[in-house]
């Protein structure tokens, strides 16, 4: 898999031994990353007005003293952090089913120690992709509400009556306007939403 610019894992993990053999395993794998000895420290990191804004991801252990790795996801789905961080729980066998468990929640994935490097870098990237897509899909609906929010309120009625699949004459009767206004807001509807038919104006709404 090509290398995901600008991408960072969060490492969470109070074992230093296993913070520094993971940050060695990323940079060698030319991903960058942030360590963090708690789940209270990663906490005090992404709360308030962070927002993920490349490719990232949390590798987040199980057990740790304070607060888990599995409270701290809880957090991470308040925060509405999810799926563009997505989370793989690095987990010892007595906590499989925890970690299976938060898998059915909403992680994406759990690693059990000792864990192949080979496995683990895989999923990681894996779990990049999936929050560069998600991340591309947030964006495409903020430039859609953007475009939307840049109708005027007349052409927000020519569109809406569009989408229904009526022809320019029954809209202009709903609208007790000429056909010839209908057209012009219509041309200026599909304009403004970079769109080239009724049919792909319906396909473009759908991704709301």
């Amino acid at each position: 898999m090509e290398p995901i610019h600008n991408a960072t894992v969060y490492i969470v993990d109070d074992d230093a031994g296993v913070r520094e053999a993971l940050a060695w395993l990323l940079r060698s794998r030319r991903l960058l990353s942030e360590s963090f000895d708690s789940a209270e420290a990663f906490d005090e990191r992404i709360c308030g007005s962070f927002e993920i804004k490349f490719p990232s991801c949390a590798l987040l252990d199980v057990r740790m003293g304070g607060m888990s790795g599995l409270a701290m996801f809880e957090k991470l789905i308040g925060y509405g952090l999810l799926p563009t961080l997505p989370v793989i729980f690095l987990t010892g066998h007595a906590d499989v089913p925890t970690a299976v468990d938060a898998v059915k929640r909403g992680a994406f994935d759990f690693c059990e120690k000792p864990f192949s490097d080979n496995v683990l870098v895989d999923r990681i990237e894996q779990a990049l992709a999936q929050s560069g897509a998600a991340l591309a899909q947030r964006s495409e609906h903020t430039s859609l509400r953007a475009r939307l929010e840049g109708l005027t309120e007349r052409e927000r009625d020519v569109m809406r009556l569009v989408v229904e699949g009526l022809p320019n004459k029954l809209v202009a009767d709903q609208l007790d306007i000429s056909v010839r206004t209908v057209e012009v807001h219509r041309a200026r509807v599909f304009d403004k939403m970079r769109v080239k038919s009724a049919v792909e104006l319906v396909n473009l709404l759908r991704n709301l």
